[in-house]
């Protein structure tokens, strides 16, 4: 059962003077309702929430002037990309992280078992958004640059998801607001690093992109915004990542490389992100093709 978020608060707030914290001290469960044998996850509800939010938030961009698609094509991508995080997602979770399932062909779509991947994921919402401009003959940078404005959110709800899930968690740590979590066969404190993904990732970067967006002009310059969620995912995950415990698969990988597997993936994606900006000056925004 979950608990109102006051008195999870209030619960954090106790259990923090009195270090570590224990996560069933939190009242939290992976399960949002069960009736009978259904239970539905609150994983679950995370990928639909941002799905739904980021979807209306979607409709409020496309009604300010100059818009670089139809909301036609807003309802067309919210398919496309659905499918595309769900598939990429989970592609690119056995293809990074646990190759081993292919030994298993059938092991690598139960996707309801957990394990995506955040850039699996993203392969398939650039997908999605190729698919859609090349049917449209739309541009691909500006379209990019107003979806990057909306996956904040499902980052944000998918990293509450994996803490409630008690799963990812971080290194061990005597930090006072660490978690011993029940997942965990160390018993050992932990940073909580869902959480800090979920600020970095989640909150942080959905309000730059809001504040950029509905404040300045830059969304007028394709790949700006695109560049900028690109270059911040990155960076942030590559910070969260040393507070983030690796795989335990992928441990000997990181202290061989000197890099986990999260940050080897995140370099490129830095490193493209601050080219679309700085190359954003050379481009100019071209009306749609069609009409709404």
């Amino acid at each position: 059962m979950i608990l109102p978020i006051s008195a999870l608060a209030a619960n954090i707030a106790a259990a923090v003077t009195s270090a570590p914290i224990r996560f069933e001290e939190l009242g939290l469960s992976p399960v949002a309702l069960s009736i009978g044998s259904f239970q539905l996850k609150w994983y679950s509800l995370a990928y639909l929430f941002g799905i739904l939010l980021g979807y209306w938030y979607m409709g409020r961009m496309l009604r300010q002037p100059g818009a670089p698609m139809a909301q036609r094509h807003a309802d067309d991508l919210m398919l496309y990309s659905t499918l595309g995080i769900i598939l990429g997602g989970r592609l690119g979770y056995v293809l990074f992280y646990r190759p081993d399932l292919f030994e298993t062909p059938l092991a690598v779509f139960k996707v309801w078992e957990g394990g995506m991947s955040f850039h699996g994921g993203l392969i398939g919402v650039l997908v999605a958004i190729g698919y859609l401009v090349w049917r449209n003959g739309l541009s691909y940078l500006r379209v990019g640059d107003y979806v990057a404005c909306v996956v904040p959110f499902g980052l944000l709800f998918g990293r509450l998801a994996n803490f409630v899930n008690a799963e990812l968690w971080g290194r061990p740590t005597d930090v006072p607001w660490a978690v011993i979590f029940p997942t965990d066969p160390s018993g050992l404190p932990r940073h909580p690093s869902q959480l800090y993904e979920a600020g970095l990732e989640g909150a942080l970067l959905a309000i730059i992109l809001a504040v950029l967006f509905w404040k300045t002009d830059v969304r007028h310059r394709p790949g700006f915004l695109g560049g900028v969620f690109l270059a911040g995912y990155g960076a942030s995950r590559f910070i969260v990542e040393y507070f983030r415990n690796p795989d335990a698969h992928l441990i000997e990988f990181a202290e061989r490389t000197g890099m986990s597997m999260g940050q080897w993936l995140t370099v490129p994606m830095i490193l493209i992100g601050l080219y679309l900006m700085i190359s954003s000056r050379n481009r100019v925004a071209k009306p749609l093709p069609v009409t709404a």
